[in-house]
C-alpha cells in the first residue's frame, strides 16, 4: 500500500530508495541499501526477508533479475507482494503480484525502477520515473521529485503517512549511509522529509568543505549557533588567530562548553593554528 522508487546516481554511484505510504513508519520495512551492493523496495504486504536476503544475494554475485528469482521460489505470498532491486551497475528487477491492490503497476527506465500499489492513479509510477530523469540535484533530492510527482496524481488513496530516503554511498562499509531520514506519520510527511533533506545536505555540503563553512551553513538554514562554530572553524582553518580566538569567545558566552569542542579538534590537521588559539 505504497508508492517507492530505486535508484542510482550514475555520476557518484550512489544508490536508494525513497518511499511514501499512508501506512505508519514505513521507512523501517521498506527501504533496504547497502554500499557496493545495490538497494531493495519491498512492498504491499511488506515481506522485510527480501530487503536483507535480497541484498545478501547481490553480494554474493547474483544479478537483481537472479536475486528475485531466488526470492520468489516457493513464496506462497509471492503475489500480495511488490519488489524491486537495482544493482551498482543500475541493471533492475521488478516484481507486482497478481493479488496487489489496485492501481498497482510498476516501470523502469535507465538507473531506475518505480512502483506502486493501492495507488489513486495508474499514472504514479510513470510520473515517479519522469520527475527522477527531469531533476538534478543529489540523488535523495531526486528520489524526493520521484515521490512529489506520484503524489501529484493522488498517491495512495487512503492519504498520506510515513516516508523516507535512503542513501549509501558507491563504496563503503555495510553501516555507511549518506542519506537515512524518515518520517513517521502525518498528512504533511512528504514536506517535512523534504525539509529534512535539505538540512542534511546542507550538513553534508558545510561538512565536506575546507573553507566557507559559515557562508555555506548560512545559505542551507542551518542553526545560527552552529553557524556561528563555522565562522569560528573557518577563522582556525585560515589561520587568523585573534578573529578566531573573538568567536571562540562569543560562543563561550552562551555556553562553556564550546571550548572543550574545540579542544577536541587540536589534533586535526585541517586546524594547525588550534593550539596557539586555545593557549590564551
Amino acid at each position: 500500500m505504497t508508492y517507492s522508487i530505486v535508484a542510482r546516481d550514475s555520476s557518484t554511484g550512489e544508490v536508494g530508495v525513497g518511499v511514501q505510504s499512508q501506512a505508519f513508519n514505513t521507512g523501517a520495512a521498506v527501504p533496504w541499501a547497502r554500499p557496493g551492493v545495490g538497494a531493495v523496495a519491498t512492498q504491499s504486504f511488506t515481506d522485510r526477508r527480501y530487503g536483507w536476503r535480497g541484498l545478501e544475494l547481490l553480494e554474493a554475485g547474483a544479478s537483481p533479475a537472479e536475486a528475485l528469482d531466488r526470492l520468489r521460489t516457493d513464496d506462497e505470498l509471492v503475489e500480495t507482494l511488490q519488489v524491486a532491486i537495482i544493482d551498482p551497475a543500475g541493471a533492475v528487477a521488478q516484481h507486482t503480484g497478481a493479488s496487489c491492490i489496485p492501481a498497482a503497476g510498476h516501470v523502469s527506465g535507465a538507473d531506475w525502477a518505480a512502483q506502486g500499489n493501492m495507488l489513486a492513479s495508474e499514472r504514479a509510477w510513470h510520473e515517479m520515473g519522469a520527475a527522477f530523469e527531469r531533476t538534478e540535484g543529489t540523488l535523495a533530492q531526486r528520489l524526493l521529485a520521484a515521490l512529489d510527482a506520484a503524489e501529484v496524481t493522488g498517491g495512495d488513496w487512503r492519504g498520506r503517512g510515513g516516508a523516507a530516503i535512503l542513501v549509501v554511498p558507491a563504496e563503503g562499509e555495510a553501516w555507511e549511509r549518506v542519506i537515512d531520514l524518515r518520517v513517521e506519520e502525518g498528512d504533511r510527511s512528504l514536506v517535512e522529509l523534504r525539509r529534512l533533506v535539505d538540512r542534511a545536505e546542507a550538513y553534508r555540503t558545510t561538512n565536506r568543505a575546507s573553507s566557507g563553512r559559515a557562508e555555506l551553513g548560512r545559505a542551507g538554514g542551518l542553526p545560527e549557533r552552529y553557524v556561528e562554530w563555522l565562522a569560528f572553524l573557518d577563522a582556525a582553518g585560515d589561520g587568523d588567530v585573534p578573529l578566531a580566538r573573538e568567536r571562540l569567545r562569543a560562543l563561550e558566552a552562551v555556553h562553556p562548553g564550546w571550548r572543550g569542542y574545540a579542544r577536541a579538534l587540536a589534533a586535526h590537521p585541517d586546524f594547525p593554528a588550534l593550539g596557539e588559539i586555545l593557549a590564551e
